[in-house]
């Protein structure tokens, strides 16, 4: 599979002022799992970092800015939102999952949207962040989908559709993956090695983190690149499955979540 020529990345430089950000991603919120959107809330409320950033998939399924505008779940997550970037700069990368996020929420929430992929320049160093998904090439067919959902006229017509429709049909495509990933006898595709050091040596940054895999590890890719890869988050499982990626100045720290 040929590697993936990299988008034109945004350039984000952290300001002097920040010591720690955080990153996290892969959360899937979603309103019949509480137990993740409790631990959410309260890392939220509490994390000492000067920054956070959101690799996407923060929710497990977004289908327009104006469901936060009626109480419900969506409204409940807005209003975590809302609250910590008062307190904190908050950046959102689109997932697979919450593509449809837009300006209507990130205005209302205080957030800043961030292009897939972003170099943030921090602690002299510059760090390539990307949610993850277009770099699994060897997914054939989700990249197929991934091109016909991020299209504009898709997602014009899509958003034009009624909200209950929406909801609707987004219930349906999570049953289908649930169905797929239960009948799958192959573990779902990685990230492209080859792809992910092509998107460094052009973005001039030694280091990739990235979500979307559900495989948390730090991957030594030769020379001086590396990929750190984020946790999901799954409050249901026993013990909990969670981590913060913190960068300070002790360096890459992950904290588990409670």
């Amino acid at each position: 599979m040929p590697a993936s020529p990299l988008p034109a990345p945004q350039e984000l430089q952290a300001p002097g002022s920040w010591r720690a950000i955080d990153f996290i991603s892969d959360l899937h919120l979603q309103a019949g799992e509480t137990a993740t959107f409790e631990a959410w809330r309260r890392y939220m409320a509490q994390t000492p970092a000067d920054a956070l950033f959101v690799l996407g998939d923060l929710f497990e399924a977004w289908v327009g800015d104006d469901a936060a505008a009626q109480p419900g779940f969506a409204a409940d997550c807005a209003a975590v939102l809302q609250a910590t970037a008062r307190r904190l700069p908050v950046f959102f990368m689109h997932g697979n999952r919450d593509f449809l996020v837009g300006d209507g929420l990130m205005q209302s929430a205080g957030a800043t949207l961030l292009r897939d992929p972003t170099v943030l320049g921090f602690a002299g160093a510059r760090w390539l962040l990307t949610h993850g998904d277009a770099l699994c090439l060897a997914d054939t067919g989700y990249q197929q989908f991934r091109a016909q959902v991020r299209d504009p006229q898709w997602q014009r017509d899509f958003l034009a559709r009624p909200l209950a429709e929406r909801q609707q049909l987004a219930r349906g495509l999570r049953e289908q993956s649930e169905a797929a990933q239960r009948a799958a006898v192959a573990p779902y595709a990685d990230v492209d090695a080859a792809a992910v050091v092509e998107w460094l040596q052009a973005a001039d940054a030694p280091v990739m983190i990235h979500g979307h895999t559900h495989r948390p590890a730090n991957h030594e890719l030769g020379g001086r690149y590396r990929r750190i890869v984020l946790s999901d988050w799954d409050g249901a499982a026993r013990p909990m499955r969670g981590e913060v990626l913190r960068l300070g100045a002790a360096g890459l720290q992950r904290l588990p979540v409670a």
